[in-house]
């Protein structure tokens, strides 16, 4: 009698064994902050709304990494899912989002989210294909600020001489030589270090970053420069949507439309507090910013870019208005 019943318990012991590799899937998705910050709160609505909508088939798996032209090529090859990055990096691997990365482009947060989330913004979407990665959905990083241990900074010829970190990104890198600063391109998880043994003077980014990382505790001065718009940009791999069914596709775009929401709310929320809670902090805040000189003084670089980058495009994005407006 065990002779007959054995294949069949075996059997039926693979296939309970079996069931729940099948039945789940899990996903790794990296960003480059703590949780509590607007891509930590993007990638949880992101978590939260996937599983909810499949049932938990699919899963999440958050992870912190701070070296964000690693995590994009690890999406590429496909070692990671997906990744909430800024564009610092991005034009490395998709040229044409260097254009977004131009100084004083957008006018502010609603002309910033209205452009990306048009046909504009979805053309440079499409770019990410033919590079073997998937853009999926505009983010938000926010409005670049100019911090720095030396002095106030209150009008251009203040940055003069400067060592200012930037992100590894030839157009940010442009703006700051035309400046007359000393741009030091590196990976995130250098600056705090950086910072600290004076290897740099300062750094330039949103206020819900400085926030989020503390960096109060290694500069003393801030200024409201707001010269760059850094948007943010959920990226996979296509192997891992293309292995989704349809519907499961449709789960994952209605997942990211809300980490989309949760992400620039929380940005919007850090914009509104964080300059306060850097004062509070000890930070010399200048609020006061003569942003026309600052354009001014970047004129030899704009006209650079409408050579090098798609001026056509750059005119586009400045002109745009709402529908209606």
């Amino acid at each position: 009698m065990p002779v007959f019943r054995r294949p069949a318990l075996l059997g039926a012991l693979a296939a309970l064994l079996a069931a729940p590799a099948m039945a789940q899937t899990q996903i790794t998705v990296q960003h480059a902050l703590p949780l509590n910050s607007h891509y930590g709160a993007g990638a949880t609505a992101l978590k939260e709304t996937l599983e909810r909508l499949t049932n938990n088939r699919i899963r999440v798996n958050i992870q912190r990494n701070d070296n964000e032209r690693e995590m994009i090529e690890s999406v590429q090859i496909g070692t990671i899912d997906c990744t909430i990055t800024s564009t610092g990096p991005v034009g490395n691997f998709v040229p044409a989002v260097r254009n977004v990365d131009v100084p004083f482009l957008f006018r502010d947060y609603a002309h910033a989210r209205g452009v990306l989330d048009s046909e504009i913004g979805q053309g440079l979407l499409n770019q990410f294909t033919p590079r073997g990665l998937v853009g999926v959905i505009w983010m938000e990083n926010g409005f670049r600020h100019l911090t720095n241990s030396r002095r106030e900074v209150n009008a251009p010829a203040d940055v003069r001489g400067m060592k200012v970190r930037t992100m590894e990104n030839q157009v940010h890198m442009r703006a700051f030589s035309t400046l007359g600063a000393l741009p030091t391109p590196m990976a995130f998880s250098e600056l705090v270090p950086a910072l600290q043994q004076g290897t740099v003077d300062g750094q330039e980014n949103p206020i819900p970053v400085i926030v989020a990382n503390n960096l109060n505790q290694v500069q003393r001065f801030l200024t409201l420069t707001a010269h760059v718009y850094s948007p943010a940009v959920l990226i996979c791999n296509p192997g891992t949507l293309n292995r989704m069914s349809a519907a499961d596709r449709a789960h994952f775009m209605e997942a990211a439309r809300a980490a989309q929401r949760a992400n620039r709310e929380r940005v919007s929320a850090d914009e509104a507090s964080g300059v306060d809670e850097l004062r509070r902090r000890g930070m010399t805040v200048v609020t006061q910013v003569d942003t026309a000189a600052f354009q001014a003084a970047l004129a030899p670089a704009f006209a650079e870019f409408e050579r090098t980058l798609d001026g056509a495009l750059l005119r586009r994005i400045r002109d745009w208005r709402p529908a209606g407006g």
